[in-house]
């Protein structure tokens, strides 16, 4: 059912152990940090609801056919849209919730993000999750279920989802032929998602390993060269200061004056959310930290 799915084993026994018994609920809340699984478990979980033959795990019957190639009516994820997801998609979906599954006995709805929904979708999501008809599931999929109503959450089974193990990140990225710094892998936080998309851009942190280490041995003018890649990297800007972080903490253990370049990165953080100049606050950032490590 969760073939290559990291993570989150307990998780996965509680929902397997809820198909074979056939006693799973009619909605639920899958919770956790991106990029964790939480997707792809809900649609290894929602094919299993929706399999005609639920005693073998690797099966061909028309439902598991269908849905694999995304064509089984009895199913549909919804996705948000803009960053939102507004009263008329939930409405377009209660009109199918009506209407009786085609192929199996059941119908299966995942609605991915489902804390971008405004409150007018979840009040309208409610009357349904009030009175499900028999064979239907509903699986909100969130990474911040504060957004919900508490009465979205009072009528959903919650399983909050774990992140993933550094060692488990490693082992999945280095089977796929690829090399990932202990680095990145901290920076991911849990999220396998995260430490592929990062590792996607590792010459950008290779780069920015290689600014710090130098921070104390080059004059100003070298170090602003050395970081014309972060002022390049405005779109991933988040992503480099955490690095940052990362990287300072490490190197506070040798030299105290790291942890006042922390505090430097933090303004930076605050600076930018405040909508400040971007050049003018990597500046400040690159200045300011220089500034700390050479001082006696």
């Amino acid at each position: 059912m969760f073939n290559n799915i990291l993570g989150n084993d307990r998780n996965k026994k509680i929902l397997e152990k809820a198909v074979e018994l056939r006693k799973t609920s009619h909605s639920y809340i899958f919770s956790g940090a991106e990029g964790i699984g939480k997707k792809l478990i809900a649609k290894g979980f929602s094919k299993k609801i929706l399999c005609l033959d639920d005693k073998k795990d690797e099966c061909n019957c028309k439902s598991c056919i269908e849905f694999d190639s995304d064509n089984n009516p009895d199913f549909q994820l919804i996705e948000s849209e803009d960053g939102k997801i507004k009263i008329e998609k939930i409405r377009q979906m209660q009109r199918k919730v009506a209407e009786k599954p085609i192929i199996s006995k059941n119908k299966v709805y995942i609605i991915n993000d489902a804390d971008t929904m405004t409150t007018e979708a979840q009040n309208c999501l409610l009357k349904t999750l009030e009175e499900p008809p028999e064979y239907i599931t509903i699986i909100l999929v969130c990474s911040n279920d504060g957004n919900l109503l508490s009465t979205i959450k009072s009528r959903c089974t919650r399983i909050q989802f774990e992140p993933i193990s550094n060692n488990e990140i490693k082992h999945y990225i280095e089977q796929q032929g690829q090399q990932i710094s202990d680095n990145i892998v901290e920076l991911s936080q849990g999220s396998i998602g995260k430490a592929i998309h990062l590792n996607e851009k590792k010459e950008i942190y290779e780069n920015i390993e290689k600014i710090l280490l130098n921070m104390q041995t080059k004059d100003l003018i070298d170090i602003v060269q050395m970081s014309e890649i972060i002022y390049k990297s405005k779109e991933e800007i988040n992503s480099i200061l955490e690095y940052i972080n990362v990287l300072l903490l490490k190197l506070s253990k040798q030299n105290i004056k790291y942890i006042k370049c922390i505090e430097t990165v933090e303004e930076t953080k605050r600076r930018l959310k405040a909508n400040s100049n971007y050049d003018m606050c990597i500046d400040y950032m690159i200045f300011t930290m220089w500034q700390n490590l050479m001082r006696k």
